[in-house]
């Protein structure tokens, strides 16, 4: 067996509306349209990849919060929004146009990364490819050491940094 692509995410959220405007709104996701047949309140999204990226399931207010600090299961997901730091830029004012605040920021030698979290405490990262494939490597890349991201402009006098956990 080889797995072929990551093919979807399936959260479950506590409010389905609330959810929804973050993904579709904030996000930029397309939402499918119609209904789910699975008896509980249930929203689809796609990049236009595939037929589906993303499954939101509402479960309520009396589920569960997603436990703080360091807990098995889903630490993130990363969602790619564009090939240079100029489209990074763009995301910054774009959340902070939809007061979302960021949570860290990285340079991860492949990629640089911003980190969100959705509206049920779901970290994820917004990212840039900044390497093409071709410079990957065998992996020594991918486990660089991380740096603090250095995305503003020199005149702006700031930097972002995301702190490991």
């Amino acid at each position: 067996m080889k797995i072929l692509e990551l093919g979807h995410i399936v959260l479950y959220v506590e409010n389905l509306e609330r959810s929804r405007h973050f993904y579709g709104e904030v996000l930029g996701w397309d939402e499918i349209p119609g209904n789910a047949p699975l008896g509980v309140p249930a929203a689809g999204f796609t990049s236009g990849r595939t037929h589906h990226e993303l499954l939101l399931i509402e479960v309520g207010p009396a589920a569960a919060a997603i436990p703080k600090g360091r807990r098995l299961g889903l630490y993130h997901f990363g969602l790619k929004v564009g090939d240079s730091d100029d489209e990074l830029r763009e995301v910054i004012a774009h959340l902070a146009s939809h007061g979302i605040p960021i949570a860290g920021a990285s340079d991860h030698t492949v990629t640089h990364s911003l980190y969100i979290t959705d509206p049920d405490g779901n970290e994820i990262e917004l990212y840039v490819d900044v390497l093409p494939p071709e410079l990957w490597g065998d992996g020594a890349t991918l486990f660089a050491p991380i740096r603090p991201l250095r995305l503003l402009r020199e005149t702006d006098g700031a930097s972002l940094r995301r702190d490991l956990r």
